[in-house]
């Protein structure tokens, strides 16, 4: 997993008659039919794809990552409880696949919040007005966020920091680039000194003789 220190990037704001999109779930993230893969590369193909999408199969020029000023963009704001829905791991790999690293909403469900820190995406809640202000600033390409985990930081295109936050040890596995199974790793000489403690104290657990 890379790990996640600092974010220059501009913003896309996921909106619905001019308001954040709330209730965005994870069939809307990432439709049933992408997900015949485990293959993390090319599900951006399938990432939002009902929404940017014509009836006719061709790009809507009005979703938001359609747009050239937002189509590289790292960050996605959207409305409240982003996110629900089944617990399909690929809306997560959609937007990474997709360049977005870091997703800013009032709320999340509670799932894709935690998939989002295992796959090294940071999910920042804030107070609706906040995210409200933060997408009206979103802007044109030259209009950029800086997301700063370690000081717990955003900078607004406008000069504007806003902290947020975030639990001690998720901050640090996103910063260590350490999902669950890199963190386990970490305990590898830990573990191997417990197995050989067990193995000499209780040595019928391992199938030898009790003698």
């Amino acid at each position: 997993m890379k790990a996640f220190t600092t974010l220059s990037s501009t913003a896309a704001a996921l909106t619905d008659n001019g308001r954040l999109m709330a209730n965005v779930d994870t069939d809307m993230i990432i439709p049933k039919q992408f997900l015949k893969t485990t293959q993390r590369e090319g599900l951006s193909e399938g990432l939002f794809f009902e929404l940017k999408t014509k009836a006719d199969g061709s790009p809507d020029p009005d979703f938001v990552l359609n747009k050239p000023q937002h189509k590289n963009a790292g960050i996605l704001i959207a409305g409240d409880n982003f996110g629900c829905g089944s617990s399909r791991e690929h809306a997560p790999w959609a937007l990474l696949d997709q360049g977005i690293t870091c997703v800013i909403a009032p709320s999340f469900a509670d799932i894709f919040y935690n998939n989002c820190f295992k796959n090294g995406i940071l999910p920042i809640p804030l107070a609706p007005e906040i995210c409200e202000a933060l997408a009206e600033q979103t802007g044109g390409a030259n209009h950029r966020f800086t997301v700063d985990l370690e000081s717990q930081t955003i900078t607004t295109p406008e000069g504007a920091a806003v902290r947020f936050n975030i639990e001690p040890g998720r901050k640090q596995s996103l910063l260590q680039g350490l999902d669950d199974i890199g963190e386990t790793l970490m305990a590898g000489e830990t573990i191997d000194a417990f197995e050989a403690r067990r193995a000499h104290e209780t040595p019928w657990l391992q199938g030898r003789a009790n003698g």
